[in-house]
């Protein structure tokens, strides 16, 4: 087994397999967020609850980057140039896309999600993706108002978790 992977306490199905788990330490860890402009007033919480994950779970403020970018279609390829550093434990990206009355929507939502996963695989770092694509402007307020019950507070916690899961392998 790999470095790191111990034999599990409670075996997963009763065979004793070994598991990778994570947890919530972000102590020592740097994190890049990269954050849409475009509907601000929601972005700006989903950074905010995000940061807040982050040093609530011991992250410490210079560890944390975030940089704006206008839209989320420019989210990849700046989240891109912060995964050819190095220099980053995990990323989170965020933004908030409404459906409107084309499909514009859906093809954002589809091209930022594909390349983002490709460009977690291509540097081996972890990339929480919480572009938030909703249908209606109150369900993009149910997910991004609200402190810990929000889509950035959850990608702040996936971010340190696997960042922590990555370390071990």
């Amino acid at each position: 087994m790999g470095k790191g992977i111990s034999k599990s306490i409670n075996p997963i199905g009763g065979i004793g397999a070994n598991q990778v788990l994570g947890n919530l330490d972000a102590s020592g860890m740097r994190f890049g967020i990269v954050v849409s402009r475009f509907n601000d007033g929601l972005t700006d919480e989903l950074c905010r609850s995000a940061v807040q994950c982050l040093e609530k779970n011991g992250a410490k403020p210079e560890t944390i980057d975030v940089v704006r970018v206008p839209g989320a279609y420019e989210i990849p390829m700046v989240a891109n140039k912060l995964a050819s550093t190095g220099n980053y434990s995990a990323l989170i990206v965020l933004g908030v896309v409404v459906e409107g009355e084309t499909q514009h929507a859906q093809m954002i939502i589809d091209a930022t999600g594909q390349s983002i996963l490709d460009l977690s695989c291509r540097h081996n770092v972890p990339v929480i993706n919480e572009i938030v694509g909703v249908r209606t402007w109150a369900q993009a307020e149910a997910r991004c108002l609200g402190g810990e019950n929000t889509r950035g507070w959850y990608a702040a916690e996936a971010a340190i978790e696997t960042a922590r899961i990555c370390q071990q392998l």
